[in-house]
């Protein structure tokens, strides 16, 4: 482990995402909104603190190790949600606090949308296209962008793609280099973006709000330009399109990589755990509507439309709204919120617990079934035609105990505040599942809640993004060892 390389690369990284303020910046100065200044303050304080880093460590060279990509990837996600933050802090009359603007700029990078703002339909527009483009960003991930565009990472570059893939199959690439893999992802998410804004404007959105919007569907993050989200266009086809990239964007991205390569989309319906995803939906959906007809809270085909976006929203850990679901009858609400914990699938943009673990536990539990029944049978867990190693298993099992644990930490902790316990429990899951929608208080936003509540669920967020080990392993003695 070398700290002058690290303290290197997370200078280059730095002076990389100073370079995101520059779009926002123009935005400023074409709408004439009067708060280019904050972003001009937050490139300079960010490129500084970057040069500050990179200048007294510019020549060490050395290859990357796994180590070192958990250290860099848990620093920068934070440093860069911190830096990230400036803007927000210093854009002038409605500036956000310290707490808040953190809040919102973590909330906004790992995608989860929760915000703490209200009024947001009347943020200066530089700022609006701020929050979506840190979304947009925080989706594939900055630190994948800088293994695609800085060969300065050198063959280091797959210790830090393997901290930052989600899912727990993490030695997978599409590509027989990692340059090029993480290239090749890229090129997907933004030829994704550009075909969902066309999609908006031909359904009726501007320019403004097609690419703002388009932004925050791929990367499934959720934010929005207006308070009432999705639901202030009142439009089914934007509302279908928005259902459409969501879905698409909850698929593995490796799934898309090989539909571009050999131009086929067969394999989609092919793939278990896409497949398992569709008619998880599927049946959400059906109970969703059919609950909604039977209680009369909407007619049939509103009642069709409403079930359908908000449960492909909620599942998929993207947050849009078009309607309040947390006042929807009987279990309906706990039911689309547990249904977050799945989440998408591995190697996408969303997040929860990811659609192949609860495959795996699922699969687990019937082999131990069957164990009771033969108890000298071997019996291979299998997803699709392909067995998956015990390591694998373990590591599922791993996972979830981890990831209930801190659950309840921080359920606890976020109590001990004073929130009640459903408000408590829906930030909390929401947050670790980079959801963005809660019950309870926090059904319309995060700002009444207590500054020490917002910042475990800051670390949540932060936990849910990386996948929790990433942020775990570093609290552990033996990583320290040399």
């Amino acid at each position: 482990m070398s700290l002058r390389v690290i303290l290197r690369i997370l200078g280059l990284l730095l002076m990389l995402f100073s370079l995101t303020m520059l779009p926002p910046m123009l935005i400023s100065l074409w709408f004439r909104d009067g708060v280019w200044h904050a972003f001009m303050s937050g490139i300079a304080i960010t490129v500084i603190t970057g040069l500050l880093l990179y200048l007294p460590n510019r020549r060490a060279h050395k290859e990357l190790r796994i180590r070192d990509g958990f250290i860099i990837a848990a620093m920068f996600w934070t440093v860069l949600a911190l830096f990230g933050s400036l803007p927000l802090m210093l854009f002038g009359e409605g500036s956000l606090g310290i707490t808040d603007a953190v809040f919102e700029s973590f909330s906004g990078l790992t995608t989860t949308g929760a915000t703490v703002i209200t009024g947001i339909d009347f943020l200066p527009e530089s700022i609006l296209y701020y929050r979506q483009q840190l979304q947009w960003l925080g989706g594939m991930g900055i630190v994948v962008l800088a293994v695609a565009i800085l060969p300065t990472l050198g063959v280091g570059g797959m210790a830090l793609y393997r901290t930052e893939i989600p899912g727990p199959l993490k030695d997978s690439k599409l590509t027989p280099r990692i340059t090029e893999t993480a290239k090749a992802l890229w090129y997907i998410y933004a030829t994704l973006t550009l075909a969902c804004m066309v999609a908006y404007m031909l359904a009726g959105m501007s320019w403004f709000d097609a690419l703002g919007h388009s932004f925050s569907t791929v990367a499934i993050g959720g934010f929005s330009t207006y308070d009432a989200s999705i639901g202030y266009f009142d439009s089914a086809a934007i509302e279908l399109i928005c259902v459409g990239f969501m879905l698409i964007s909850a698929f593995s991205f490796s799934l898309h990589f090989i539909a571009w390569r050999e131009k086929r989309l067969l394999h989609y319906f092919q793939d278990p755990e896409a497949r398992f995803l569709m008619i998880f939906l599927a049946g959400l959906t059906t109970i969703t509507v059919i609950t909604l007809w039977l209680t009369d809270t909407y007619d049939d085909v509103e009642g069709l439309r409403h079930a359908l976006f908000e449960v492909v929203s909620v599942a998929t850990t993207a947050g849009f709204a078009v309607a309040d679901f947390s006042g929807w009858p009987g279990a309906l609400p706990f039911l689309l919120f547990v249904a977050a914990f799945v989440g998408g699938c591995s190697g996408s943009t969303a997040g929860g617990m990811k659609v192949i673990r609860i495959i795996l536990i699922l699969k687990q539990g019937m082999r131990e079934v069957m164990r009771l029944i033969h108890p000298n049978a071997v019996i291979a867990v299998k997803v699709g035609k392909v067995s998956v190693p015990d390591s694998i298993a373990q590591a599922v099992w791993g996972f979830f105990s981890a990831y209930v644990m801190l659950f309840f930490l921080m359920l606890v902790g976020v109590m001990a505040t004073g929130v009640d316990q459903v408000t408590a429990w829906s930030t909390v899951g929401s947050a670790l599942n980079n959801l963005g929608p809660a019950l309870g208080e926090a059904s319309s936003h995060y700002g009444d809640l207590p500054s020490l509540a917002k910042w475990i669920l800051v670390l949540a967020m932060l936990l849910g993004r990386l996948e929790i080990f990433t942020v775990l392993v570093l609290f552990t003695p033996a990583f320290w060892r040399r």
